[in-house]
């Protein structure tokens, strides 16, 4: 059950991530946006070799009580992981320890909509738009007095780097992005696709309909487990594995944000205003001028662009590597070393 100001929707997620499975580490947890503090801990769930996490923090920023992992020395390099849908920040359970043991200062926050991140206020609008997303990145950047970051993604993640990237890459030291050059708009996304393409798609329709919403908010884990089975074919991850991810699916927000996102894309919900300016930029398809490096899992089960029809959109110092071994969609957490490296790389440039 979720009250209307979050408080129970964030309580379910605590029971959930505390109870559901066997974990070695307690973590303190601050609740802002509820106007309280839970004293004592949870259980960030862990399945065996998944990485450890040393805190789980809430921070306000912007809009946001974030919610978020913080790894490695303070006064080291930035690095902040950016997850997708329907992931979480378990996704970066092995690459955060490398970064950290490599002197990286690793930064990896529940998206809005995800885990124990919060809107801060009650009236404002639950947009899942890309622009937003960026928008989030750079306020948690700024409330952790983070001047410049490597910035690396995948989904989500990966298009939240990107815009970041292209519209503040003065804030921006490197970028790592999983499928590449995923910037869009809604204008682009009134052009139909071949139809194979749009069949990849598939759930994006149904989002559009009050049905598809019904029925995502109705069976979110079923609905989850099926698409990183799609995304990822060759990806064994075994139950602990989800449920340790699933559990952020609880928060309160996170149904309206995904099916936000998915009916923005296609015209059918508005935007916030105040991101107008930001979108008419994006529309135009910038560049990205920063040092990149963009991945692709040998076996990315879902829709992605081909790396030559992206290439020239980066500008800068830029490589591209496909990562072999039945990689699929979530390839920081089925290929944590392939990442981590990436990361390390593009940081020397």
């Amino acid at each position: 059950m979720i009250g209307k100001n979050g408080i129970l929707g964030r309580r379910r997620f605590l029971e959930v991530a505390a109870g559901a499975l066997a974990t070695t580490q307690l973590l303190p947890v601050r609740v802002a946006n509820a106007g309280l503090t839970l004293d004592g801990t949870i259980q960030l769930a862990q399945s065996e070799g998944a990485g450890s996490f040393s805190s789980l923090k809430q921070i306000d920023a912007g809009v946001l009580d974030v919610g978020y992992v913080e790894a490695g020395p303070i006064d080291g390099p930035a690095v902040i992981l950016l997850h997708g849908w329907p992931y979480d920040i378990h996704s970066f359970g092995k690459v955060t320890p490398r970064l950290a043991s490599a002197g990286f200062r690793v930064i990896v926050p529940y998206a809005r909509g995800y885990g124990s991140t919060n809107f801060l206020s009650s009236g404002t609008a639950r947009t899942g738009q890309p622009s937003a997303l960026a928008v989030d990145t750079i306020a948690l950047m700024d409330a952790l007095n983070i001047k410049k970051a490597t910035v690396a993604g995948f989904d989500w993640g990966a298009r939240t780097a990107d815009i970041v990237a292209a519209l503040w890459p003065d804030r921006i030291k490197g970028l790592v992005s999983v499928s590449g050059y995923l910037i869009g708009s809604q204008e682009a996304g009134k052009m139909p696709l071949p139809p194979k393409a749009e069949l990849q798609w598939w759930y994006q329709y149904y989002f559009a309909t009050e049905r598809g919403r019904e029925g995502y908010s109705k069976y979110r884990r079923e609905f989850a487990e099926l698409i990183w089975k799609l995304a990822s074919p060759k990806w064994q991850f075994d139950d602990a594995t989800f449920a340790r991810s699933a559990a952020s699916f609880d928060n309160p927000d996170h149904v309206d944000i995904v099916i936000h996102n998915y009916r923005w894309r296609l015209g059918l919900a508005q935007g916030d205003p105040d991101l107008d300016e930001l979108e008419a930029k994006l529309a135009a398809a910038p560049q990205v001028g920063v040092p990149t490096i963009t991945l692709e899992g040998d076996e990315n089960g879902a829709p992605h662009p081909d790396p030559a029809a992206y290439a020239k959109k980066f500008a800068g110092k830029y490589l591209h590597r496909l990562v072999k071994g039945g990689v699929g969609h979530n390839l920081p957490q089925e290929a944590p070393e392939a990442f981590a490296q990436a990361i390390i790389d593009v940081s020397k440039s």
